[in-house]
């Protein structure tokens, strides 16, 4: 192509892009994310006389290869309603324990730290309290209210619908940056990509992939520079901890907390954060829930200094922007349906095998995570403890395909299309190796997916876990969506992991090993 004819191709590009930027404002909830190009695919759409550069070329190159176009900006987000809008307390009061009270709780509910608690009350002990035991309470004015600055829609800390086309591994490597290059074993020998890492934590925790690169990139500049420091790479946002290691530990952490601010501060569970230095905030009532999952990550690691500017405008969410555009650009429905029904599942066990219940609802990936997921172990003799080789059948609750198998995690979706951020998704997790039913097959209800281990995530017995999500989203094991396996309906007894099965007027007690009261089967 001569030069005349690239100048005419680049003139009608920029009318073209510039017509599509100043059309008639759109809401929100209309926005379609871009979908990025590959490398290889940006380097076809510059014709010359020379051959277009090989991958090997873009990969070694520092320049970004970004052809992302940027979310517009949208209208000032609308506060939420006050949340926990309750009058401050000026005065010291005396509180009496009840039965099943402990520490984080009270401290919950009035709006101060455990630690101040803890300091207002010398002698009392972290680990027990007595009913009636006296317990007086600082004022909770001394706390100041947090930032009540939105950083991030709801629907951009969940790995929702509106990310079905965001693809990680192409916006890594358009960026071009360190990410791109990053490479981490794990110690069983696999290798993975930094942005295979990034896919397998947002996977895994169902979290927004573009929110933890942004997160890496306000940190280290993971995206955009071409080599990072090697504190950065043991430290990937700049928390230490000697408990992990790695980008896959460190980002599977984070996208813990993420989910455990947006999960428990709709709850009630949390009102105020404790800083690294000890600083106390209580936290802004108007804020949402994702912005209250950024808040809570930030919250456990950073001093006072750094928590203020990294939850404001020109912390993470400006980081945001310059990467993607305006994050409330990309806002879409995060909540799940009012009148959602669960489609009718089977007890995935095979027909005269005996299994046993050994957890109820409990969280359906790392301890930030809503109560999604139940337990069951395998048919086994009495000496068959621990991590032990089953050969019982797992098998599928319902028709569908299987879009993901990895080691220890099988994903069946059941509307068909691929897609774990649309429809129905069964999850089921500690899957073993041998005889596991690979990605792409075809399933009806009753086919065997493979059988217990205790591979993938922590596991001290064989069994397997099983979780749903709609959309995306997790859903709760119990309540209004409850798990239903074949009639057999689960609810919770309020603590993690303790809960029952119920059909036709019997029940089955959640109990972690074997006894005639947790037995199930077909």
């Amino acid at each position: 192509m001569n030069h005349e004819k690239l100048t005419i191709k680049i003139f009608i590009t920029i009318i073209v892009i510039s017509l599509v930027l100043s059309g008639c404002v759109r809401v929100s909830r209309s926005f379609e994310p871009w979908k990025a190009a590959t490398p290889q695919s940006y380097a076809g759409l510059i014709e010359t006389e020379d051959s277009s550069p090989s991958s090997e070329d873009l990969e070694a190159s520092a320049v970004p290869q970004v052809t992302l176009t940027l979310a517009p900006k949208q209208a000032t987000p609308t506060p939420n309603t006050a949340f926990l809008n309750e009058a401050e307390r000026t005065e010291n009061i005396t509180y009496t324990v009840k039965e099943g009270d402990y520490l984080g709780a009270i401290a919950v509910r009035h709006r101060v730290s455990v630690g101040q608690i803890v300091n207002a009350n010398p002698g009392v002990s972290l680990k027990v309290l007595y009913p009636d035991q006296k317990l007086i309470i600082p004022p909770d004015n001394r706390n100041p209210f947090g930032s009540d600055f939105k950083i991030i829609p709801d629907s951009e800390l969940v790995y929702g619908e509106s990310l079905k086309d965001f693809d990680t591994i192409d916006v890594v490597n358009q960026f071009n940056g360190a990410l791109s290059r990053f490479k981490e074993t794990f110690w069983d020998g696999r290798t993975y990509t930094g942005a295979e890492v990034v896919q397998m934590v947002a996977d895994q925790n169902a979290v927004n992939p573009r929110l933890l690169l942004a997160i890496l990139e306000y940190h280290g500049g993971w995206l955009t520079q071409e080599n990072v420091s090697a504190e950065t790479k043991l430290y990937p946002f700049g928390y230490k901890d000697h408990k992990l290691d790695g980008l896959w530990e460190y980002l599977d952490w984070a996208a813990d907390r993420l989910m455990g601010g947006y999960t428990a501060w709709p709850k009630g569970y949390l009102s105020t954060w404790s800083l690294y230095d000890e600083t106390v905030y209580r936290i802004a009532p108007t804020i949402n829930p994702a912005t209250a999952g950024i808040q809570n990550l930030y919250a456990r690691y950073m001093y006072d200094f750094q928590f203020v500017e990294a939850v404001s405008e020109t912390g993470l969410y400006a980081t945001y922007q310059k990467l993607f555009g305006d994050p409330f650009a990309f806002s879409a429905e995060s909540q799940l349906p009012e009148d959602l029904v669960q489609p009718e599942f089977i007890l995935p066990l095979a027909h005269g095998d005996t299994w046993y219940f050994t957890s109820g609802p409990h969280y359906g990936w790392g301890v930030g995570s809503p109560w999604t997921a139940l337990d069951f172990a395998p048919p086994g003799n009495d000496d068959d403890l621990g991590c032990f080789t089953s050969y019982a059948p797992i098998l599928a609750v319902a028709d569908g395909v299987i879009t993901r198998s990895d080691v220890g995690f099988v994903v069946l979706d059941l509307d068909g299309d691929g897609s774990e951020q649309t429809g129905w998704t069964v999850h089921y997790i500690h899957v073993g190796s041998s005889g596991r039913i690979a990605t792409g097959t075809q399933v009806a209800a009753g086919d065997v997916i493979g059988v217990a281990s205790c591979e993938g995530g922590y596991s001290t017995g064989t069994h397997f876990h099983i979780a749903r999500r709609y959309n995306g989203i997790w859903v709760d094991a119990y309540g209004a969506v409850p798990f239903n396996l074949g009639g057999w309906i689960a609810y919770s007894s309020g603590t993690a992991y303790n809960g029952y099965l119920e059909k036709n007027g019997k029940r089955i007690e959640a109990y972690n090993g074997r006894s005639h009261f947790n037995e199930i089967g077909r």
